[in-house]
């Protein structure tokens, strides 16, 4: 399938779908897809998971499925051929690098989808056009653990959609494929709508990444509940200036932050505690970077992009550029994972 309405379809023998970036969304999309019959092939950097991977199996554990594929997968360097659909899930700010990668592996038509946190459809269309761009939003929670294995934490909203509202073929096979993986997922006219809502609530989840604390200790905790109330306030009125309409999931209501509406703020913050406390998954990828594998976030690349935006507009934007340095502080370990952290914002947030 090389164009938006092509008959072809991959993840075929004659049409393998290439995941580029294995880790929890690729992986446990690629195990999913290839148990399921469909071709797939897997991308890694880390030498280690990919030899894991085309051995002995990718594992997929936890509460929601269990399935070990042994999985064709390559390292960058070892990859060969076109493609005519790549599913791009790695980090967010590994998004240009990996585009200069997989780019002489996407046939000439071919299109990648983001299965990514962020607004990496934007950087994908610059670089390919956004015809060849399909719009992915997934919220399921996942870990990598370790070479060779992925904790499946918790079922969650998934949506697909081309960048321009089209119900295209394209869309609904993707749609098709997606839903194997989530039943309930969205085949969507508003997948910005949907990024938008995600990038809101991801503020909060860096916000809960910025101490120890489980992402529902860390929401549920009163004196902190201004801070919340800012970041989501500050994403959900810069989505409206971009003209976007976000669209809630799993319990974030865009409207209530938008507006103010305290009440339903509350609301919305009770029900992604509670969502929150049903998956194995208890901490953010976000958490994970900082505490497990001491590495960068994606703040710059989700966050740090917000800002950008909203500077340019003349909107308030305090609450998010703070939260960025927090971030950065403890990546370079200038202060460590603290509930104090998150005072640090509250003199901006009344």
């Amino acid at each position: 399938m090389t164009a938006a309405n092509a008959a072809a379809a991959p993840g075929t023998a004659d049409s393998p779908i290439l995941i580029w970036g294995a880790g929890a969304i690729g992986g446990i999309l690629g195990a999913a897809f290839q148990r399921a019959g469909h071709v797939v092939h897997m991308v890694d950097i880390v030498a280690d998971h990919v030899a894991a991977m085309r051995t002995t199996g990718l594992r997929i554990e936890g509460p929601v499925d269990e399935m070990t594929e042994v999985l064709p997968s390559f390292t960058p360097e070892e990859v060969t051929g076109t493609y005519d659909c790549i599913i791009l899930a790695v980090k967010a700010h590994h998004t240009p690098e990996a585009l200069e990668m997989l780019m002489p592996h996407l046939a000439p038509d071919g299109f990648v989808v983001s299965a990514q946190n962020g607004l990496n459809e934007r950087v994908i269309a610059d670089r390919i056009g956004a015809d060849r761009t399909l719009g992915c939003f997934v919220n399921f929670g996942a870990d990598w653990l370790e070479p060779g294995r992925i904790l499946y934490g918790n079922r969650a909203a998934v949506a697909i959609g081309e960048l321009d509202g089209q119900i295209t073929d394209r869309a609904r096979h993707i749609h098709a494929l997606f839903s194997i993986v989530e039943p309930d997922a969205a085949l969507t006219d508003n997948i910005w709508g949907y990024l938008w809502g995600k990038m809101g609530y991801g503020a909060l989840l860096f916000c809960t990444a910025l101490t120890p604390d489980s992402m529902s200790d860390a929401m549920e905790r009163p004196d902190h509940r201004p801070a919340y109330v800012k970041l989501g306030q500050e994403v959900m009125r810069l989505a409206d200036a971009e003209g976007v309409a976000p669209l809630g999931f799993n319990g974030f209501d865009p409207v209530a932050f938008r507006t103010g509406d305290m009440a339903g703020i509350t609301r919305a913050m009770d029900r992604m505690i509670a969502h929150n406390r049903k998956t194995a998954k208890t901490h953010s990828g976000i958490w994970r970077d900082l505490a497990v594998r001491k590495r960068r976030t994606e703040v710059d690349a989700q966050i740090g992009v917000m800002v950008t935006l909203g500077q340019a507009r003349g909107l308030d934007v305090r609450a998010l550029a703070r939260m960025v340095d927090l971030i950065h502080d403890i990546e370079e370990g200038r202060r460590p994972q603290s509930v104090d952290v998150v005072h640090e914002l509250l003199p901006i947030c009344s």
